[in-house]
């Protein structure tokens, strides 16, 4: 076997995307309940899509997200996924897998690469931050102060698309987000990760660490794909990102009301 290389763009495999579409699909229209507005804001061109991260490192979201994106763009579209080093650098076996549908480590020579050859890619600017928070914080859009995929959009003059997901947070109850541990054992240095959560979750009962990976609880999820953002190459990208995350906490919280309705 070829050793794996997690930055190569030609491992994607349209017709097991097509293969997979389906049961993606019917997994978030029964399991997830998914529903979904907006779809008309997906553009056909190059396209930088930033989404809210949630429920951890099985988060329902990302399937969802996902099957959305093929379906609206048709799975023969170059789509990519910006994905932690996790996968693609310490578990290599699932980094094999999940290329072939699209994913590609997480760097900014692999965003400028794909948006300079006319394709788009998904990525959550929260990471850790945002999909290990506490569940009182359910409803919060996390960047922290990531900004490197505005700085992807400026360079490629392609719109940021906005993606965010209701319900999916409640997959796992986080009730611990673990910062200071992750501090005292360097995660951020080795694992790139910011976080070491404790989360109550089938079938473990109490979930510890950011890796352990567990079967999400059935609430339903809404996606909402907002209008494209275009950032001028003049802008400051902390400017830029702060304008995207408020734009999608305002639609975070009126997707919370309406789900309270």
């Amino acid at each position: 076997m070829k050793p794996f290389d997690p930055d190569r763009l030609d491992r994607r495999d349209a017709a097991l995307v097509a293969r997979v579409l389906p049961v993606a699909q019917a997994f978030s229209r029964t399991y997830c309940r998914l529903c979904v507005d907006g779809l008309e804001n997906v553009p056909a061109g190059p396209a930088v899509f930033a989404a809210n991260h949630n429920g951890g490192i099985v988060g329902p979201d990302l399937a969802c997200t996902l099957s959305t994106l093929w379906q609206a763009l048709g799975p023969q579209a170059p789509l990519y996924a910006l994905a932690h080093d996790f996968p693609m650098r310490h578990f290599t076996p699932l980094g094999r897998a999940i290329q072939r549908l699209g994913a590609v480590r997480a760097s900014r020579a692999n965003a400028d690469r794909i948006l300079g050859e006319g394709a788009s890619f998904l990525v959550y600017p929260g990471g850790d931050l945002e999909a290990y928070r506490h569940a009182r914080r359910r409803d919060e859009v996390v960047l922290g102060e990531r900004a490197g995929f505005i700085r992807a959009a400026q360079r490629a003059r392609a719109p940021v698309v906005p993606i965010v997901a209701h319900g999916a947070h409640r997959s796992a109850y986080i009730f611990h987000e673990g910062e200071r541990l992750a501090q005292a054992l360097r995660l951020k240095r080795w694992a790139r990760v910011e976080r070491f959560p404790f989360a109550l979750a089938l079938p473990w009962g109490i979930a510890p660490g950011p890796w352990l990976p567990y079967a999400p609880l059935p609430f339903a999820i809404r996606l909402r794909v907002l209008p494209a953002e275009r950032v001028s190459q003049e802008e400051d990208p902390g400017v830029a990102r702060e304008r995207v995350r408020t734009r999608m906490q305002h639609a975070l919280d009126a997707m919370a009301r309406e789900a309270d309705r």
